[in-house]
């Protein structure tokens, strides 16, 4: 039961994120720390963003802006360390909370489109940079931050995607080495990286069928259910 629950999250975040460009981590990340421990769970999901980033950069990586990547880049390797210390340290009921509570508050920072103008200076680069990493190695939701970066610096759509993919494949391949103590179940793994590969082929088909806007709101509404039961979990265990 476990294993069927964390496929299918993984499967609908890979096909919405294909299909809408958000969601995998913010749909899948809560219901993976529900099947495994906060720690490994989250793990995980920086495990399946790091997959599904490689898959989009792979079809876009012409249009990638190095500069703004490794501005970036930069302040995720400044956050890596001390989220990765601060999900080592607390107890799982606490870090269930945490994670229920940083996906519900991402999920509604993106349906609120806010920005923020001071971003759009390279110090704001390195900020931005600095939450996403932070929020990605606790939480394992990192994409909101740079959501709001994006809209704040109005960068240019095909541009952002597959730069905001490097700075993905950056995030989440510190976050493992800094979380190199987890263990995975490596058929849960193995099913997973699976779920993912169906999910972005369902969702090139799905693309076409769903709309934009009724795709953002089934992410959102789907991110908002998991971290607010992760919370509660976290809450009722604690």
């Amino acid at each position: 039961m476990e294993l069927a629950l964390a496929v299918a999250a993984v499967v609908t975040g890979a096909t919405l994120q294909r299909s809408t460009g958000l969601g995998f981590a913010l749909v899948s990340g809560p219901f993976l720390v529900l099947v495994l421990s906060p720690y490994e769970g989250v793990a995980l999901a920086n495990l399946l963003s790091l997959v599904t980033a490689c898959l989009v950069l792979a079809a876009t990586w012409r249009a990638v802006d190095l500069r703004r990547a490794a501005m970036l880049s930069v302040g995720v390797s400044l956050a890596i360390a001390p989220g990765a210390a601060l999900a080592r340290a607390l107890p799982d009921p606490a870090l269930l909370v945490v994670v229920g509570g940083i996906a519900t508050g991402a999920a509604v920072l993106v349906a609120a489109g806010g920005r923020i103008p001071g971003l759009a200076r390279p110090t704001g680069s390195v900020a931005a940079g600095f939450a996403s990493g932070f929020s990605n190695v606790t939480a394992g939701v990192g994409g909101p931050a740079l959501a709001v970066y994006g809209a704040s610096t109005r960068h240019p759509r095909t541009s952002f995607v597959p730069t905001v993919q490097v700075v993905s494949i950056v995030t989440n391949a510190l976050s493992l080495v800094a979380k190199h103590d987890a263990h995975l179940p490596g058929r849960l793994v193995l099913s997973c990286v699976a779920a993912v590969l169906a999910g972005t082929l369902v969702g090139r088909w799905t693309s076409r069928l769903v709309s934009e806007r009724a795709g953002r709101i089934l992410v959102l509404a789907l991110a908002v259910t998991g971290g607010l039961v992760s919370v509660a979990k976290g809450v009722l265990t604690w």
